[in-house]
């Protein structure tokens, strides 16, 4: 019989080569995205330093995860990048496929100001 090998457990291995080559510095952070079945997280992660920057999320705006509510949580998370400083970043989409809500997310963020 062939194990067959969970979608979330192929993400996770996208996402760790992925990170191979993603690192976020203090000069360009990573904006890092996580959806779960609720909603969707972001984080901008100075990898050298460890430590999270700006964090924004779905439950936070009180949305759903549309897109609609990925968009606003793009522009959110643009804002607060910007209100510290933040001006270029680099895309991290966590093993996601760039569709949906995942380039919603990063239209809106580039449309707010964010380079990536």
């Amino acid at each position: 019989m062939i194990k067959k090998i969970s979608s979330n457990e192929s993400r996770q291995k996208r996402h760790l080569r992925i990170r191979k080559h993603v690192v976020g510095t203090s000069e360009r952070p990573r904006l890092n995205v996580f959806r779960s079945n609720t909603g969707l997280y972001v984080q901008i992660i100075d990898d050298q330093a460890g430590h999270t920057l700006v964090s924004a999320s779905t439950k936070e705006l009180k949305l759903g995860k549309n897109l609609e509510a990925a968009e606003s949580l793009g522009k959110l998370v643009a804002e607060k990048a910007l209100k510290q400083g933040i001006t270029k970043v680099v895309f991290d989409r966590g093993g996601y496929l760039y569709h949906g809500r995942i380039k919603a997310l990063a239209d809106a963020a580039r449309a707010a100001g964010l380079e990536f």
